[in-house]
Order: structure tokens, then C-alpha cells, then sequence
């Protein structure tokens, strides 16, 4: 695939699996990047240079901005990480039982989230950094998304769990994926009206947080990330789901090498973008929309692979033609 007018790859990209890339909070220059490799990075994506890395004693699996210049990251080492881009300090916040899966910010309420494979949800005080509080989950967490003062969050055995992330003390809602297969991603609409919710099994649901039963008559589930080949149709896991701040409006990536645009509310596919060379493992959108970051990266589908395509990160200027609903 060539380089075209509104795409291009990023230079220096990780080494192994890429795990996660973020945008920065306030401009679309800054990407944040973890990866199997023990490493996260930032890049400079106008300039397309990589600023600066620290490392992890293990793969990282996830990572975020709390704001600017202050980063948060964790993985197998379980250990969550704070580093300081302006004085190049890194630091140790705190520790899970097991592999930390998730990271996230939530500005509202200003704490740092991280989810784990041990089966619970720790909330940090970002002006400590200190521990603010430890919440157990049914089963394992695979993924998690800030909703304002809200946290949804997706564990193993298909749960779906709704907190309040001032009042702590109980879960608001205890849901059921409406998909029959194992949580994939789970990402939060801008409007804070509900999530996407994604499958192994080429499936997305959207899902609205309001309980009244009029409200949840709009949810729905659909196929995607499917392809018909010699007649047989393969179907592909959901990896990364994005939204677009300003319209709503969400990408989805799988390991058919595909990215789609999706208006959830009118239930539509906008666009639909060419193949990338191999399972789409992470996608963010800048703030401002223009820009869509996109991680392909070999997922270990059909284990090792002699010849899997190597780690890379597309830039996408996006336009509003393939992010707009269409009225």
C-alpha cells in the first residue's frame, strides 16, 4: 500500500504488537503508543517524528494522557506507570495482582482509572499520585470507558458493568453483553448517551445507559467484519472501536485488515476504508476529529505467522464526507 495525499505511516513504529494508541486531549500532533515491545511512545504526528519512549519491564497494554504532558500507562509487569514528558520523570503509581489491561483518564472527575486481570478496578488520585480506591469486578476486566462521571466496564464471562466513579460505594447497573461471544472493546459516545460494545465474533452493539424501557427499545446489534471468500463467510473479531468528538459518529477496526465508519444513531455505514495489511489492533480519533490513528498489527488470530506484516500506524486525515451522518 503507497503512501497517498491523506494517509501516511508513521516513522519508528514499535517493534511488536502495538496495544494502544491515544490521541493527546487538546491537538491532533500528539499520539501515544504502547506496545508489546515493553514500550510506549510519543510521536509527533505532523511532524511525524517519534519524541520521545519510556519503558516497561514487561509488554504494555495500555496507556493514556491525563493531560498534556502527563502520561499513563500499564501491562504484564502490572505495574501502572505516570511519566512526565517536560522533565522525563517517570514514576511507579501502583501496582495490581495481575496484568493491568486497562488505562484511562477521566477528566471529569479528575482520577486515573486502570483496569486488570485480577478482577478489579483501581481509581488514583493524579495530584498524589496515590491510590484512591480498589473496586472488585465479577471476573477479569478486558476493557473500560470513561462516560463523563460514568465507567463502563467489560469483564470476562460477558459482563457489563455501569458505575458512578464519584459514589464508588455500588454498581449502578449490572448488565449482560447482548453478544453471544467475548467483549472485545467497549468505547463510550461523546454525547454520554450510552457505548459501542464489540465482539470476537464480527459483532457491535449499541447500547444506551438510560434504564427506561423506552430508551432501551432503540438498542440494537449488527453484523460486520465479515468477509465471503470461496463462498465460505469468515468472520473476524471487533479489536478497536473510536469515536468522533464532534459527530458521534464511530470507527471499528477488526482482523479482516478493515476500518469502518458507522453513524450509530441512524444505524448506517458511512465508508468503509481499503484493506490494511493485517488486523486493525487499535484506532483513536484526534480531538477535533480530523484524524484518525490506525494500529496494524498481527493479533496472534492463527498463532505464529513467518511472515506476519510488520507493525504500522497510519495517519488518516479524515473527511467529513466519511465521518458526517448524512442528514
Amino acid at each position: 500500500m503507497g503512501e497517498s495525499p491523506h494517509e501516511f505511516k508513521l516513522n519508528n513504529p514499535p517493534g511488536d504488537g502495538i496495544s494502544a494508541v491515544k490521541f493527546g486531549p487538546t491537538s491532533s500532533q500528539f499520539l501515544l503508543v504502547s506496545s508489546w515491545d515493553e514500550s510506549v511512545r510519543l510521536y509527533d504526528v505532523v511532524a511525524n517524528t517519534l519524541r520521545l519512549k519510556y519503558n516497561h519491564a514487561a509488554p504494555v497494554l495500555d496507556c493514556c494522557f491525563q493531560d498534556a504532558v502527563h502520561a499513563y500507562s500499564g501491562g504484564l509487569d502490572k505495574l501502572l506507570k505516570m511519566y512526565d514528558f517536560n522533565t522525563s520523570a517517570e514514576m511507579t503509581v501502583g501496582s495490581h495482582d495481575a496484568a493491568v489491561r486497562c488505562v484511562e483518564f477521566a477528566p471529569d472527575v479528575n482520577v486515573v482509572v486502570s483496569g486488570s486481570w485480577d478482577s478489579t478496578v483501581k481509581l488514583w488520585d493524579p495530584r498524589g499520585p496515590t491510590a484512591a480506591g480498589t473496586f472488585n469486578q465479577p471476573d477479569k476486566v478486558y476493557t473500560l470507558s470513561v462516560c463523563g462521571d460514568r465507567l463502563v466496564v467489560g469483564t470476562a464471562g460477558r459482563r457489563v458493568l455501569v458505575w458512578d466513579l464519584r459514589n464508588m460505594g455500588y454498581v449502578q447497573q449490572r448488565r449482560e453483553s447482548n453478544l453471544k461471544y467475548q467483549t472485545r472493546s467497549i468505547r463510550c459516545f461523546p454525547n454520554k448517551q450510552g457505548y459501542v460494545l464489540s465482539s470476537i465474533e464480527g459483532r457491535v452493539a449499541v447500547e444506551y445507559l438510560d434504564p427506561s424501557p423506552e430508551i432501551q427499545k432503540k438498542k440494537y446489534a449488527f453484523k460486520c467484519h465479515r468477509i465471503k471468500e470461496d463462498g465460505m463467510e469468515k468472520i473476524y473479531p471487533v479489536n478497536a472501536i473510536a469515536f468522533h468528538n464532534l459527530y458521534n459518529t464511530f470507527a471499528t477496526g477488526g482482523s479482516d485488515g478493515y476500518v469502518n465508519i458507522w453513524d450509530g444513531f441512524n444505524k448506517k455505514r458511512l465508508c468503509q476504508f481499503h484493506r490494511y495489511p493485517t488486523s486493525i489492533a487499535s484506532l483513536a480519533f484526534s480531538n477535533d476529529g480530523s484524524a484518525l490513528a490506525i494500529a496494524s498489527s498481527y493479533m496472534y488470530e492463527q498463532d505464529e505467522k513467518d511472515n506476519a506484516p510488520d507493525d504500522t500506524i497510519f495517519i488518516r486525515n479524515v473527511t467529513d464526507q466519511e465521518t458526517k451522518p448524512k442528514s
